[in-house]
């Protein structure tokens, strides 16, 4: 066991209303859990299972791209509105966040498929093939056409993770590493993931696979998405010339090794999208299971009059609608407040 920790905040200052508040799970459900509750004044402990910080976290493998209006694309509609609060309270908290908006591209024969996009979706331009230039110069005529969605955002995994676990610790809250079972806490905030199947038995696992190469070749500014009949898939710039590449949805809880089908369509992608990036580095290949609910929405499940919540279900979703959870707990345990993300049970 392992504890990192921060001063308590004064309980002085602390309102009437506050709680003693056990958090399971610090993947990013979990770290904007804590957060939020600990700057509303709660006193918030975060048990994590594993010895050290996302040992085990299915969030490394995200592509962490905010983008309300694309994910609308094959999501319920409330997505949308969801998606932009979530985005702006990313914005408020984290000044490394980069804003660039994204652009979605498709080859000249895929047309149609753009078209369908541009249908589908909201908060987009459309760009020629000089409009591009402009934006992302190194797609200097690869493209003819594409959607530029400006208020996105987008930021590497690994970084925004551990900017979240920093404000965690400087929020006051009581970090554990290696345990994962809390004690008689007043409430419990469950953000387990698949761990908590045994109490939220319509979870399933749905696996990611992604790529990630380095190349100086290519300097792309926001994220890329290429449109294709079969294997749509983005490429996000990260940091020191690492791109991520990703986009495989398989419905399987299998989390191990990529195999070569989806590593050779991962890299092919992103040939297709620039040549250069054939000469790229394979940094890694990778895989993790994320916890879905048969919607593909994630929620809070209240049960026992609050005094545990389940907050899961993350899918595709968790960096974009993790901080709007969080608050819809808050405002719960608040005042009793209910939204589309929190279903009360007995």
């Amino acid at each position: 066991m392992r504890t990192v920790g921060a001063p308590q905040p004064n309980n002085e200052a602390m309102p009437a209303s506050s709680r003693s508040i056990t958090v399971l799970g610090a993947g990013i459900l979990g770290l904007w859990q804590a957060l939020t509750l600990a700057r509303a004044g709660h006193r918030v402990r975060l048990l994590e299972a594993s010895a050290e910080p996302f040992a085990d976290a299915a969030s490394l493998y995200a592509g962490v791209m905010l983008a309300p209006e694309r994910e609308a694309e094959t999501a319920p509609m409330m997505l949308r509105q969801l998606g932009r609060e979530g985005v702006a309270l990313w914005r408020n908290l984290c000044p490394a966040l980069k804003t660039n908006g994204s652009l979605v591209v498709a080859a000249a024969r895929d047309r149609g498929e753009l078209d369908r996009f541009a249908r589908r979706t909201q908060g987009h331009r459309l760009l020629d093939a000089a409009e591009i230039d402009v934006l992302e110069p190194d797609l200097k005529d690869r493209f003819t056409a594409a959607l530029f969605f400006p208020e996105e955002a987008h930021m590497p995994a690994p970084a925004a993770l551990a900017f979240l676990l920093a404000e965690v610790q400087r929020a006051g809250v009581d970090i554990v590493f290696g345990v994962a079972s809390p004690g008689e806490e007043e409430t419990v905030i469950d953000c387990r993931g698949l761990a908590a199947r045994d109490a939220l038995p319509e979870l399933r696992g749905v696996r990611g696979e992604r790529a990630l190469i380095r190349t100086r070749e290519v300097a792309l500014r926001r994220p890329v998405q290429l449109l294709h009949p079969r294997l749509p898939l983005y490429i996000v710039p990260w940091e020191d010339g690492l791109y991520m590449i990703g986009a495989t949805v398989i419905e399987s809880e299998d989390a191990g090794p990529v195999s070569v089908r989806s590593a050779l369509e991962l890299l092919g992608g992103a040939y297709a999208v620039h040549p250069a990036f054939a000469e790229a580095e394979i940094v890694d290949l990778g895989a993790g299971v994320r916890p879905a609910f048969p919607d593909n929405m994630p929620r809070a499940i209240v049960r026992e009059g609050g005094k545990r919540i389940f907050v899961n279900g993350a899918y595709r979703h968790g960096f974009l609608l993790g901080p709007v959870l969080a608050r819809a707990v808050a405002d719960y345990l608040e005042s009793g407040a209910t939204s589309e993300l929190i279903r009360a049970e007995n």
